[in-house]
């Protein structure tokens, strides 16, 4: 990777943090408008599981030791695709994110080659003003293949909780109930079965990999219908900076989609959260899943916001 004069990359520590961050928001401020990360998401991305910041993450500085680029590779389940992220300053560090792509892509390939494998997939985000972003990724050999949406609504005008259909009924979770956490894990295993990307996780690997800021436990909600568990709800506290309760994951089992379950539970949520102050609530949705739940979200008021379109390429294994 060329740099120019007096300029530096290296493998980032935890002390690199504040750093880092200032490269995140300068990034983010850029494609989203605001920052959308904080210092804990930095530290958790460094010491998340199967992420090694020594040989997955670079750290570029100018010559006044000031960081422009932060690249770092992710992959929470240790299985499946490889998650790709270059950031950078985008007034000083934008001609950095197609070399820094390259490396990382070769890392990739030593990845692969690492889980003996003759491949891995690569993915990355574009969001809408990053179409050099875009154009470097095509150039790289990325396809975009799906576009995601950000979806929000107020609780300025939030009507009261309406109740359920007939024989539906929405609780919170017991978190200290292991079979509530189990009878949670398979609702969202079983119901995201159909959908392409889904990677299955036993249950004890899906507790062990749910993130710090999504164990809202107070939060999270199952609902059935005549005693049947049919759905669940998991919330995070990811947008409290923007004063938003998240809805993480939503999940119906198939005999049980189309007969308001998912609507009790969006609505239980969205109560709760203007209970605790919010001012209102987002999720993010893929437009690929064939369940369709954009129509669902439209009718208990979210609209959408923005969008991130999904690019994706096969890196084969470098060779042992």
């Amino acid at each position: 990777m060329t740099l120019p004069a007096g300029w530096s990359a290296r493998r980032p520590t935890l002390d690199d943090v504040p750093a880092i961050l200032a490269v995140v928001h300068a990034s983010d401020t850029f494609a989203v408008g605001y920052p959308d990360f904080d210092d804990e998401d930095v530290r958790s991305a460094l010491t998340a599981p199967f992420v090694d910041p020594d040989r997955d993450s670079w750290l570029v500085t100018d010559p006044d030791g000031t960081a422009v680029a932060w690249s770092i590779l992710a992959n929470p389940s240790g299985v499946g695709r490889e998650w790709v992220d270059v950031l950078v300053d985008p007034d000083r560090g934008a001609d950095l994110r197609a070399p820094l792509l390259a490396r990382l892509l070769e890392r990739v390939a030593e990845r692969a080659a690492e889980r003996g494998l003759p491949a891995l997939t690569a993915r990355t985000g574009v969001y809408a003003p990053e179409t050099r972003w875009a154009g470097e990724l095509t150039e790289a050999g990325f396809t975009r293949i799906k576009r995601y949406i950000r979806m929000s609504r107020s609780f300025a005008d939030l009507p009261a909780e309406p109740a359920p259909p007939p024989g539906v009924t929405v609780r919170p979770l017991r978190a200290d109930d292991e079979s509530d956490l189990r009878l949670f894990h398979r609702i969202y295993d079983t119901a995201f079965r159909d959908t392409p990307d889904h990677d299955p996780l036993d249950f004890e690997q899906w507790r062990e990999l749910l993130p710090s800021y999504g164990k809202v436990w107070d939060e999270w909600f199952l609902a059935e219908v005549d005693g049947e568990p049919a759905g669940a709800l998991q919330s995070s506290d990811q947008a409290l900076d923007q004063d938003l309760g998240w809805v993480r994951t939503l999940s119906v089992l198939p005999a049980y989609r189309r007969r308001g379950v998912g609507a009790a539970l969006l609505r239980r949520a969205f109560a709760v959260y203007a209970a605790m102050g919010r001012a209102g609530a987002g999720l993010g949705v893929d437009l690929a899943n064939p369940t369709a739940p954009v129509t669902l979200y439209r009718s208990v008021g979210l609209v959408e916001e923005r969008w991130t379109d999904m690019y994706e390429r096969s890196v084969p294994a470098s060779r042992v």
